[in-house]
């Protein structure tokens, strides 16, 4: 069965996403902790990150890495935080998190609240400033 994710990628489930190539896929998490929280995901579909073959898990952090420079250029922040807790949707996933502070990445936080077009605004702003 097709995870939540998996559905993302084809297209199946609406997303604001920020870049892809063959292999991965980056989005803005529509339950964001702050503004700019962004999912990068592998487009294979692996539950557990540690069980991604050594290349593809390498190959996803220097995807990721790309993401979080360009999240750095588009946000106001001191740091882009990364965290992998994975019990949320059974694919191996990365949240990229805008950071003002630690407290920025307690995933118990209340989560922000933005339009469409807010959205639409903010992935417009992180693309922009993406060196693929």
């Amino acid at each position: 069965m097709a995870t939540l994710f998996s559905k993302i990628v084809k297209g199946d489930i609406p997303c604001y996403k920020i870049a892809e190539d063959d292999r991965f896929f980056a989005f803005l998490d529509i339950n964001p902790l702050q503004e700019g929280h962004t999912l990068v995901i592998p487009k294979k579909e692996v539950d557990y990150i540690f069980d991604l073959d050594d290349k593809t898990l390498c190959d996803l952090h220097l995807f990721a890495k790309k993401i979080a420079l360009a999240l750095d250029k588009s946000i106001q922040c001191k740091r882009v935080g990364v965290v992998v807790l994975g019990l949320e949707v059974p694919h191996a996933h990365i949240h990229l998190v805008p950071l003002k502070d630690e407290g920025d990445v307690n995933f118990s936080n209340p989560k922000l609240k933005f339009t469409p077009e807010q959205f639409e605004a903010i992935a417009s702003k992180i693309k922009f400033n993406l060196e693929l």
